[in-house]
């Protein structure tokens, strides 16, 4: 790999041209040049660097501008791996993968490069929003990340950060397009001669609810590394949590190297050939995982797509029910993390009346919640009944969440659902009632009814 950069930014041995006494007094923010961008708002922030959105101040082309923090500009280390993540990036050049256009110093010093502007939206948004995807939901979102880590692969680059922020949603269509992004801390399987890899083996990069066994005891990396982290992100995908969870990082990675992983469908509806993906790629020795990112992909799009005899049974039924849908609602600007709480502690009260009044929680996700009363299970009830019980959810929902800027929307509606019995309690399967966008209005009052609803209870 060319190492051009390097040289311009850096002294033989990975050390700053520059050294801080050196450099002028110089704070980037809007408004300020870097190169031939006007820097603007800031797009987010880590420990490494800073991310603006930024202008050509010529062509008007708007771009994402990331900068090093420049307290560690002066740390040979960081600005090596600051440089190499910018070369990593170009070298593999995939469509799947962010763009990156250019690269220069600030007058302080710090190095920046310029990329593609991509929506801040991610991957990790979308699964807090929603809480879980259908596994052909979640095949549709990873199988453009996977094109990407394989691309990544063949060149000889493995990311060592798979997580859900590290996916940029581009749109939700079908089917979805996705950035995979930092390769902040990615690994050179086979430098040039006289290049160091990004890292050493006996470094522990990553994080903690996705790193594999390997990056844990400090071991040699490799492609069955990503592999590890993409059956962290199917799993999240297909329940919504991480496979392994605790407050103490000590403990995850006692579990990422102890614990047998859990199977999706002991927290999801997931078939076992589903699982058995899942549990290949969270195997603690990589080379029981699968051989390459493509053999996951063709694995999971097998197991999606076969319908297990069981799923085939005559249990299967449809039937009339009658639905709540609930979504906890923050004020704009307040998306701060006693917001969440409380969305939480709210729903989490509401989701055991709906429990104890006989619904079935067919959907569960992180702001919102679907339960369904089958009308014909006992014991009966009217529809006008539980419509009057789901005037009295909402409105204990909204005094739970009184005095926050927290506020409950609640939507009834009455439809055909697809049930099937299982081993403990009835299944919702489908049917149309499952596609909420299709049905969900909403009320200034905070509770609304579909014409559908308002008609079945009135008779």
């Amino acid at each position: 790999m060319p190492d051009t950069l390097s040289t311009r930014f850096m002294q033989p041995g990975g050390t700053p041209l520059l050294s801080r006494e050196q450099r002028p007094a110089w704070k980037p923010g809007p408004g300020s040049l870097a190169g031939e961008y006007v820097l603007q708002a800031v797009l987010g922030a880590g420990g490494h660097g800073t991310v603006y959105e930024a202008e050509h101040r010529i062509l008007g082309r708007r771009a994402a501008l990331k900068v090093l923090h420049s307290h560690l500009s002066n740390k040979g280390e960081m600005l090596q791996r600051f440089v190499r993540e910018a070369q990593v990036v170009n070298q593999i050049r995939h469509p799947n993968i962010v763009n990156i256009y250019d690269f220069g110093l600030l007058p302080d010093g710090s190095p920046y490069y310029v990329m593609e502007l991509l929506p801040s939206r991610t991957l990790g948004h979308l699964l807090q929003e929603r809480g879980r995807l259908a596994p052909d939901r979640a095949l549709e979102f990873l199988e453009p990340v996977c094109t990407a880590l394989e691309a990544a692969h063949r060149a000889g680059v493995v990311h060592r950060d798979l997580k859900a922020s590290n996916v940029a949603i581009v749109s939700e269509a079908l089917p979805p397009q996705v950035k995979l992004l930092d390769f902040g801390i990615a690994k050179i399987l086979h430098p040039e001669p006289g290049e160091p890899g990004l890292t050493t083996d006996g470094e522990r990069l990553g994080t903690p609810h996705a790193m594999a066994p390997e990056q844990i005891r400090g071991g040699v990396i490799g492609p069955g590394t990503d592999i590890y982290a993409l059956g962290v992100l199917l799993y999240r995908m297909l329940t919504g949590q991480h496979p392994f969870q605790s407050e103490n990082r000590l403990e995850v990675e006692r579990m990422h190297l102890e614990d047998p992983p859990p199977r999706p469908s002991a927290r999801a509806p997931v078939s076992p050939a589903v699982d058995a993906v899942v549990l290949r790629c969270l195997e603690k020795e990589a080379h029981r995982r699968f051989p390459t990112v493509a053999a996951v992909v063709s694995a999971l799009r097998e197991a999606v797509t076969s319908t297990p005899a069981e799923q085939a049974s005559a249990d299967n039924r449809s039937a009339r029910a009658f639905v709540i849908h609930a979504e906890g609602v923050l004020v704009p600007g307040d998306e701060d993390d006693a917001a969440y709480t409380t969305v939480s502690e709210v729903l989490d009260a509401l989701e055991q009346e709906l429990r104890d009044a006989g619904f079935i929680l067919a959907e569960q996700m992180g702001m919102a919640l679907l339960g369904v009363r089958l009308l014909d299970a006992p014991p009966a009830l009217k529809p006008a009944a539980l419509l009057a019980a789901a005037r009295g959810f909402h409105q204990r929902a909204q005094t739970r969440a009184a005095g926050s800027r927290v506020s409950v929307h609640l939507c009834v509606h009455v439809g055909q659902v697809e049930a099937r019995q299982g081993p403990d309690s009835v299944e919702i399967t489908g049917g149309p009632l499952a596609d909420t966008a299709g049905w969900v209005v909403r009320d200034a009052s905070g509770f609304a009814t579909t014409p559908e609803a308002r008609r079945v209870c009135a008779s």
